[in-house]
């Protein structure tokens, strides 16, 4: 910490945070405008193509699935359900929110780079040091996350609700809302969840997290694994639990992480 952040009161520690947030805000919504004008690749080419029984994700599974000599058990033929919009303003409102979604996406890296230089005078020296690199690790595992949901989990949760049925009378007719907020949340969710090993990385190299506390609080972090599904995902158990799966591994992933610096320190 320089001595000039040191001097500097609570309330000019609030200022310079201000700043940072409104060019982040400034960010994101200036990418949230671009995305509303290209609605068509937003909605048609993107939110949309999980629903198309042509989507990558289908066409994978199919092609395992005839590779394994199960037949078309896994292929898709056609969409289980169809979309509808029951409100007035239902297609507006859900181009603006999806929009926002998509802006804060664009702008994470951006906005994650404000945050982090409001934090980086804080640091010490050493702690400076082993923290190069974030913005660009972090922003690479928010994509690759995000990626994750949309192409894995979104389409399995999408295909199981969107067909199940109670009664061969109900038909599924899907709310336009409904089917973006799943895919958009799941997303966004994954996107989050997978800043975790990057977390725990800086926290050992700083000395605040060790692998033996992770492993004694693992049945603590499974609880809490749970929780965070339920709160980030739609409410519906099957989307909470495809999204606890990469959850419980990461967090085996950064325990490893942590095992390998701490054991790289004592060296």
């Amino acid at each position: 910490m320089n001595t000039k952040e040191g001097d500097m009161s609570f309330l000019d520690h609030l200022e310079i945070l201000r700043w940072h947030l409104i060019r982040s805000g400034i960010a994101v919504l200036l990418f949230s405008v671009l995305a509303f004008a290209f609605k068509e690749i937003i909605f048609d080419a993107i939110l949309l193509a999980p629903k198309d029984p042509n989507f990558l994700t289908y066409r994978f599974l199919c092609s395992i699935s005839q590779s394994l000599g199960l037949g078309d058990s896994l292929c898709i033929k056609e969409s289980p359900f169809s979309l509808m919009n029951i409100n007035m303003a239902g297609q507006f409102s859900t181009h603006l929110m999806t929009s926002l979604y998509a802006g804060f996406i664009i702008a994470f890296p951006y906005v994650f780079w404000e945050i982090w230089r409001f934090i980086l005078p804080a640091l010490k020296e050493k702690e400076t040091k082993v923290t190069r690199g974030v913005v660009f690790f972090s922003s690479l595992l928010f994509l690759i996350g995000v990626v994750f949901g949309y192409y894995v989990i979104a389409p399995l949760s999408i295909n199981f609700l969107g067909s199940y049925q109670v009664s061969q009378t109900v038909a599924n007719q899907i709310s336009l809302t409904s089917f973006v907020s799943t895919v958009t949340t799941i997303s966004l969710a994954n996107g989050i969840i997978f800043e975790l090993p990057i977390l725990v990385y800086f926290l050992t190299k700083i000395g605040l997290l060790t692998p033996d506390f992770m492993r004694t609080y693992r049945r603590h972090a499974m609880v809490i694994t749970l929780i965070l599904s339920a709160i980030i995902t739609p409410p519906d158990i099957t989307s909470q639990i495809l999204v606890s799966f990469p959850l419980i591994i990461l967090y085996e992933i950064s325990i490893q992480i942590s095992k390998a610096i701490v054991k790289k320190n004592n060296l």
